[in-house]
């Protein structure tokens, strides 16, 4: 009798970047290349000191520069090199992009209707972008993520991403359905712990930021 190999698990953190100016205002930015704003810098600097301890094997970021940012500053303070996934990436959102949330309920009543109604299979606006279905959204960012833990089987690695993938990973390990509204926060530079084994994610952990409670403490000192 054969037995099938068993793969050791993974364990997978995973980590939304810091604040932009455009989170700060909710202007959507699905693929724009926006940069942290000083607030995302520190709170990267304080994710970074929260992390240098722990032990880290591969560190991985989408390709966007406010993920990169924010794993910079891991890989910095830990001397170790940072990998780019664009699988990794947010939802990009075609013509909703740049748009505040009202401005986009102006400018699109009905496909900005049937996003509210979670439909995940809505096609959206064309922009200086191609939008993507939630459903098709899904289908990436887990597939990047199975795939990277897979690839890294039995090592620890971090995953600098967006809230909307924090949110399939979040869904993908809970058994969610796609159509139910986010009932669940997604934190800036937050840590949320995962594992990966026999191909079946698990959440053990969910929107730590406890680390960033020193940036409160600096503006009372």
């Amino acid at each position: 009798m054969h037995l099938l190999p068993t793969t050791a698990p993974t364990t997978i953190l995973l980590i939304r970047h810091g604040e932009t100016a455009w989170n700060a205002e909710r202007r959507l930015q699905g693929h724009l290349d926006i940069p942290l704003n000083p607030e995302g810098e520190r709170q990267a600097r304080l994710l970074a000191a929260a992390l240098a301890t722990e032990p880290l094997d591969v560190l991985v970021s989408s390709d966007l520069m406010r993920a990169r940012q924010t794993a910079q500053a891991i890989a910095g303070l830990r001397g170790m090199p940072l990998h780019i996934d664009p699988g990794l990436r947010e939802r990009c959102y075609g013509g909703f992009e740049g748009l505040l949330y009202a401005e986009i309920e102006a400018r699109y009543p009905r496909e900005f209707a049937a996003w509210q109604a979670r439909d995940v299979d809505a096609e959206l606006p064309p922009g200086a972008n191609c939008g993507e279905t939630f459903r098709a959204f899904f289908e990436r960012a887990t597939a990047a993520i199975l795939a990277l833990g897979a690839e890294h089987s039995g090592k620890t690695i971090a995953l600098v991403a967006h809230g909307g993938v924090l949110e399939c990973a979040y869904r993908l390990a809970r058994g969610l359905p796609l159509e139910t509204p986010r009932d669940f926060k997604v934190f800036n530079a937050s840590v949320n712990r995962f594992v990966l084994e026999e191909g079946v994610l698990r959440s053990t952990s969910w929107g730590e930021v406890e680390h960033l409670r020193p940036a409160v403490l600096d503006e009372l000192t």
